[in-house]
């Protein structure tokens, strides 16, 4: 099939072996790549109840069909393997430009196994790999990483993805970055390279990408392109990045603030995105992406923080650090992305924990005596900063933080764990289910734990949209809850998809989906006529093979489930005032949608259908 370099690279760093094989065009059918591969790999080959950072765990990064293509949005790739974090199924996307050289340096994935006795690092040049010692930059942040092995090689275009000293440190909120600031952000997969002792895999190539009809692909992405264009909200992201968002969730009273107890913050107007444009200097565009979202440099000229400078914070990360934790020092925020960036941790998990350290120290549960001083308050930016470094450095206080607040509240206790938020053991976005009833679904459902990406349903939700293609043919509003498991089902399988062919979710969701365009991309680059019915249909698939890792793990209905806080606590302030989420009735719609039994599990009829 075109789209395909045919390769998947397999490396055993107990073996110090590297061998190639084949990418079968019956997987290619029914799988796609990117999430797809990843699932059908680790379901295959991972035993049940295997230790995540234990040589038995495999470390998948994978691409698609479109990466690397012409196609907008196609330089992203996934990883995943079984989450340290969660126990369960994990996996992450990142963009940049470091999938769409693997493409180019030969490969269609890469599957990592076992265990180094020494630090390395893989180099991958044009379908040929090698391992190389990494002692002279182990203990290096992810800039020096970068910036080493591209003077050692004599390569200024090579493209790296690496783990920072938190990956090394065994820090369960560890992620994988590349390009320097673009992250593999959740789930701790970061913790599975630092365990393999594997600091980074460094690729180069200048092979083309076969596809089928390279005129037609060219002519629909070119349509893309230009859909795109006349969208009305690409224009606010483009010049306020995905930190747009800020002001508007906060109106709509769907801002997390104060660790989730409200949803507006009323010093918003300082860290949003009309602030962060005030002190960008450059914006950054990932591969072949018309948007160009990305903060690529701020500057920071004023108050405590000022001279600080580098990549700016995506809407995540400055809602984590700031709303969430009554932080309106936007300086602080910037640089407390910057941390993150360097030692390589997540900074949606990040920012949720020192949110669930405030309150805990709000609550008596933390004191100075267990903080070495550090006065955790509510908007305490200079310690929010430090307890960010404690925690990516598995120092003091961060330590016990780092394992995750599910991990942390257990250790902590004191009631701690009535306040914990998180699903399945993974930290909740930064999104309030409060305004969107079949978000909170989403978020319980999830393969890997609280998620807003998968299924993003927020515009969706907000605009009562039918998707009869998407399998949903009924409005369905944002407080709604009839409905809403045919919903988020259909928006499951579908983004599901779209990971696998490993296309940018953010962009997807800022038009609404876009099944049809997708599947004369995958055609055009293929060769194989895909319908949106069969591109839905694979989705599904995968959805429901990653679900049955899950029950192999012991997950059942009982996980399916959401904070009491947002269950049972009923903000205060503005339009989601008195909301909750009423989980159960969406649930039980949802597994009846889905053909899973009444305990969560994927009928025998359900994954004949399937072909599973």
């Amino acid at each position: 099939m075109g789209g395909y370099l045919g390769k998947i690279l397999r490396v055993n760093l107990s073996k110090s072996k590297i061998t190639t094989e084949e990418f079968k065009e019956e997987v290619q059918k029914k799988y796609l790549g990117g999430s797809g591969l990843a699932a059908k790999i680790l379901y295959d080959e991972l035993k049940p109840g295997i230790d995540p950072l234990g040589p038995e765990n495999k470390l998948v990064f994978a691409t698609g069909p479109l990466t690397g293509t012409r196609v907008p949005s196609s330089g992203r790739h996934l990883i995943a393997a079984k989450s340290p974090l969660t126990g369960i199924w994990g996996e992450a996307t990142s963009g940049g430009f470091w999938g769409a050289e693997l493409k180019f340096a030969g490969f269609d994935a890469i599957v990592v196994e076992g265990k180094s006795e020494k630090p390395i690092y893989l180099w991958i040049k044009n379908g040929e790999a090698e391992l190389k010692d990494a002692g002279k930059i182990w203990g290096k942040n992810v800039y020096q990483t970068e910036d080493i092995i591209r003077e050692s090689l004599g390569d200024s275009k090579i493209i790296v993805s690496s783990i920072g000293p938190a990956g090394e440190k065994l820090v369960k909120i560890a992620c994988i970055m590349n390009d320097k600031d673009r992250a593999a952000g959740r789930c701790g997969l970061g913790a599975v390279m630092g365990s393999k002792k594997l600091k980074a895999i460094a690729v180069r190539g200048t092979q083309e990408i076969p596809v089928e009809d390279p005129e037609k692909l060219n002519e629909n992405a070119k349509k893309f392109r230009e859909a795109l264009k006349a969208n009305f909200m690409v224009e606010g992201v483009t010049n306020q990045g995905t930190n747009s968002a800020t002001a508007s969730l906060n109106m709509m009273g769907t801002l997390p603030t104060q660790y989730y107890r409200e949803g507006v913050f009323d010093q918003a107007d300082k860290i949003d995105g009309n602030a962060l444009q005030q002190i960008t200097t450059k914006r950054f565009a990932c591969y072949g992406c018309p948007v160009a979202c990305g903060r690529g440099h701020v500057e920071v000229k004023t108050g405590p923080y000022a001279g600080t400078a580098g990549a700016g914070p995506e809407y995540e990360t400055v809602a984590a650090f700031g709303s969430l934790c009554m932080n309106s020092e936007l300086g602080s925020i910037v640089k407390a992305g910057i941390i993150c960036n360097q030692l390589g941790i997540d900074t949606i998990s990040a920012g949720n924990i020192v949110a669930f350290a405030m309150e805990c120290y709000e609550k008596g549960i933390l004191t100075d005596k267990e903080t070495e001083g550090l006065k955790l308050n509510w908007g305490n930016h200079e310690a929010l900063v430090k307890l960010v470094e404690k925690m990516g450095m598995k120092e003091g206080i961060g330590e016990t933080l780092s394992e995750g607040v599910r991990n942390a509240s257990k250790k902590l206790g004191k009631g701690s764990e009535k306040f914990a938020m998180h699903v399945k053991g993974l930290e909740t976005p930064l999104h309030e289910p409060k305004g969107y009833k079949g978000l909170g679904l989403g978020y319980a459902t999830s393969n890997r734990g609280a998620c807003h990406l998968r299924p993003a349903p927020q515009l969706v939700e907000m605009l009562a949209m039918a998707r009869p293609e998407l399998g949903f043919d009924k409005v369905a509003g944002a407080y709604d809850v009839e409905g809403k498991g045919y919903v988020i089902k259909g928006l499951q399988d579908f983004k599901t998809t779209v990971d696998s062919l490993v296309l940018c979710s953010f962009i997807y969701d800022l038009y609404a989906y876009l099944p049809n365009e997708s599947a004369e991309m995958v055609t055009a680059a293929t060769g194989y006529e895909m319908e949106v019915g069969e591109l839905v249909k694979i989705g599904e698939r995968i959805f429901n093979l990653k679900r049955l890792f899950n029950v192999r793990e012991g997950v059942s209905r009982k996980d399916d489930t959401l904070p009491k806080r947002f269950l049972e606590e009923k903000t205060t302030k503005g339009p989601t005032a008195g909301q909750t989420v009423e989980l159960e009735p969406m649930l039980n719609e949802y597994y009846a949608a889905r053909g899973w039994d009444d305990n969560g599990i994927p009928t025998k009829k359900k994954l004949s259908e399937l072909g599973l």
